[in-house]
């Protein structure tokens, strides 16, 4: 693969920089909320559960990191992210999990940029035509935003 068609390593260390501060807020948040208050949806329309916006991160990072970028194929069901329930502490594994394989999934990107463009999993069909540093920032946008999102579903969980 030429070396325009790779991401650049200082990109890939911004990415894991800014997005372990995601991911590293996103448990903070889910560990001080404990199983009751993470599993509760904030009576809003649409709302859904810090824990389904955490798994959903999950989701998101598999998708476009291992399946896309690194090729890996994980199956992925978006639909039910936004439903999902469980234990914090489960939920905080399979974050540090997913994180511990983003270094690998980032590397790729910058050795050999995207191996699967016809992953499926995303209502977005941008992979068909995506750089690995779209990839990235992307990934890096869909971490903010639920980290914004996720801020204020525990603020008005915990309102009194």
């Amino acid at each position: 693969m030429a070396a325009e068609e790779t991401a650049s390593p200082r990109l890939a260390d911004a990415v894991l920089a800014i997005g372990g501060e995601c991911l590293d807020a996103m448990t903070r948040i889910l560990a001080e909320l404990g199983d009751d208050l993470a599993n509760r949806r904030p009576s809003l329309p649409g709302a859904n559960s810090p824990y389904a916006i955490v798994f959903h991160c999950v989701g998101m990072l598999e998708h476009w990191a291992g399946s896309v970028i690194a090729g890996l194929a994980i199956p992925r069901d978006r639909d039910a992210e936004f439903t999902a329930s469980g234990p914090v502490d489960g939920l905080i594994g399979k974050v540090e999990q997913v994180r511990t394989s983003l270094v690998e999934w980032v590397d790729v990107a910058v050795r050999e940029g995207i191996r699967d463009r016809s992953a499926r999993g995303s209502t977005r069909s941008d992979a068909a035509t995506a750089t690995p540093e779209w990839v990235l920032v992307h990934i890096q946008r869909e971490l903010a935003q639920h980290l914004g999102q996720l801020e204020l579903t525990r603020d008005l969980l915990t309102q009194a």
